[in-house]
């Protein structure tokens, strides 16, 4: 079925519905950033390959909205004659929508699917202009979606205290003195990875990420509902769950929530969707808008979960090495795609023995696609890496005791890379370094941290359109928040989140030239707390515990400073010392050459 049909199916049953529009985003009923398979109605929709972006149609017009991240995919991969090309954060889908929209007209949306933020907002200023958003009891893509496939069924799989370093009980009992304090009877879990941090269970539900279809509901006397398939119980997760937590069909949590007339619960709005706010609503609870109360504690590692941290990136550092010695051996001979390259980097990894999964789809870009900062290849797409050109790599596992995320920029030889590569690969390599050797205040946010990773770019004039940092979790999602390193502008989610102890973010600035090429650094990092002779207050700076070489070809040595020398040479000593005993042979004997210590000229 081409697009074309697809969209004239959808807006047959639009009409069916009596609606004259309706809202499809990438989201599914727990607002996750990945979804399954079942929930990529963007996708079969309108092709689009990437993470975030929603589209709106209309009887007559439909547009398609993503982010910076995503201007050259959306073009390469919608058809810009059905999909009016839009981008946020200069327009949003409800404005559109606004300005669209004529008196009497009624628009849908899934209420399983948006935030409540999102619903009043845009029912309120449709409301002005005399239309109406609808709120659907059926999602119409679904009803068009023929082939849609089923909710995965894997069984629910125990996280053993070993990797966490706390029990579910005392995590429970945690969130149920944060209840008891603020006067509240249950509080919503409705983030899949909150629920499998909170359980210390893992699935297998979503591609790369390790979580389970699953609502839950925890309660001020410690003992907790969780709303699971039946299935995806067996004897084994049964018994870890104990007789404190009631297991109950996934199907009937809306009605659990209806249930609970009278009692105070907290519900995150940023994290549930307005259908659960309004199951809520209809069944009389009175609702308490808090954050989910398991954010702020799993993106805090605990010491088990620090050095299982550490044992994660140790052993993935050694498999990314090896894919960067094969690299510098078979792609100045051209011979490679962007397939190869990343199916080589997964059978290094599988090699482990440990691997669980990726934790995204490996960024496998040469040449223009490198440009692309979330890039996805595919037959079509599938570029020849070029000798004598860039060839970016973003890329992660999930191990049962950590997920790592890392990104390379090589160069593929055998000749030099031109001055404009080197500058630019550069002053993203010290706006790196100036952000791993940040000390910073307690108190500090995200925000404030941003600009030392942009500062060398800006003074070139030049800046890239992504977040510099995000969360990690501990073989949980490889995008977690709170804690977010990015620009504070538009109110972006986590960039005034305060930074602790035991959080792990990412430090990835970057530069793109469009049709050109794309050049990206990333270590993860953890908050960790520094002694300062004389220090007046608490202060933090950042352990790196990504380790893996550094293309040194493309340093000019020049716009480095001392400092930032120092910084690579220990690096990678301590690359060496790190991933130098995991290898043998060719490898071993490579990667004591890429460590050398840089110098000038």
């Amino acid at each position: 079925m081409s697009t074309t049909t697809r969209l004239a199916a959808l807006r047959a049953e639009l009409a069916r519905q009596n609606l004259h529009g309706f809202v499809i985003p990438i989201c599914d009923e727990h607002m996750s950033e990945y979804v399954g398979a079942y929930a990529q109605r963007l996708g079969w929709l309108t092709g689009f390959g990437g993470s975030a972006g929603t589209a709106v149609v209309l009887a007559d017009k439909a547009a398609i909205f993503v982010d910076g991240r995503y201007t050259l995919q959306v073009r390469e991969q919608v058809d810009g004659s059905l999909f009016d090309y839009q981008s946020v954060p200069e327009t949003s889908p409800a404005e559109w929508i606004i300005a669209q929209a004529s008196a009497g007209q009624r628009i849908g949306y899934d209420p399983w699917l948006h935030t409540k933020g999102w619903a009043e907002g845009t029912r309120a200023n449709l409301e002005a202009k005399g239309a109406e958003l609808v709120a659907v009891a059926s999602n119409p893509v679904d009803a068009v979606w023929t082939d849609q496939p089923a909710r995965s069924d894997a069984v629910l799989q125990v996280h053993e205290d070993q990797y966490s370093g706390q029990s579910s009980a005392a995590k429970r009992a945690e969130v149920a003195d944060w209840l008891k304090g603020q006067d509240l009877d249950a509080a919503v879990i409705a983030a899949l990875d909150s629920v499998a941090w909170l359980f210390n269970v893992r699935g297998s539900d979503v591609d790369c990420t390790p979580v389970a279809l699953s609502f839950a509901l925890a309660h001020a006397d410690g003992t907790a509902d969780l709303f699971v398939a039946p299935d995806k119980l067996d004897d084994a997760v049964r018994a870890h769950l104990g007789n404190a937590v009631r297991t109950r069909p996934y199907k009937a949590f809306s009605a659990a929530l209806e249930a609970l007339g009278g009692k105070r619960v907290a519900v995150d709005p940023d994290r549930s969707v307005d259908a659960i706010f309004g199951a809520l609503a209809k069944g009389g609870a009175h609702v308490s808008e808090k954050r989910d109360p398991v954010v702020l504690p799993k993106a805090r590692k605990n010491l088990v979960e620090q050095a299982g941290h550490r044992a994660a990136q140790k052993r993935d550092g050694a498999a990314l090495t090896r894919f960067l010695h094969w690299m510098a051996v078979e792609a100045p001979k051209g011979g490679l795609t962007e397939l190869d390259a990343a199916a080589k980097l997964l059978e290094f990894r599988t090699a482990t023995g440990l691997l669980r999964d990726l934790s995204f789809d490996t960024i496998s870009a040469a040449g223009g696609n490198a440009a692309s900062p979330h890039y996805r290849v595919d037959e079509a797409s599938n570029l020849r890496i070029e000798p004598n050109s860039i060839y970016l790599v973003d890329s992660g596992g999930q191990y049962r005791d950590g997920t790592t995320d890392v990104t390379r920029t090589i160069w593929a030889g055998p000749g030099e890379p031109d001055s404009e590569r080197k500058d630019r690969f550069t002053r993203v390599l010290k706006g790196h370094i100036a952000l791993a050797r940040a000390v910073f205040p307690a108190g500090t946010r995200g925000s404030q941290l941003d600009t030392l990773a942009r500062m060398h770019l800006w003074q070139a004039g030049v800046d890239y359109a992504h977040g510099t940092g995000h969360g990690v979790g501990s073989f949980l999602s490889v995008h977690e928040g709170p804690q977010r390193i990015a620009k504070s502008a538009g109110g972006q989610a986590g960039t005034e989140q305060e930074l602790f102890a035991g959080m792990i973010l990412s430090n990835e600035p970057g530069y793109y030239k469009p049709g050109a090429f794309g050049i990206r650094t990333e270590n993860l990092v953890l908050v960790e707390e520094r002694e300062i002779e004389g220090a007046e207050g608490v202060y933090f700076g950042f352990e790196t515990l990504t380790f893996a070489p550094i293309d040194r070809a493309l340093v000019e040595t020049d716009l480095m400073t001392r400092d930032e020398l120092r910084w690579w040479d220990e690096y990678h000593a301590r690359v060496l010392e790190v991933v130098g005993p995991q290898l043998e042979g060719d490898a071993k004997a490579w990667l004591e050459q890429a460590c050398a210590p840089l110098g000038r000229g």
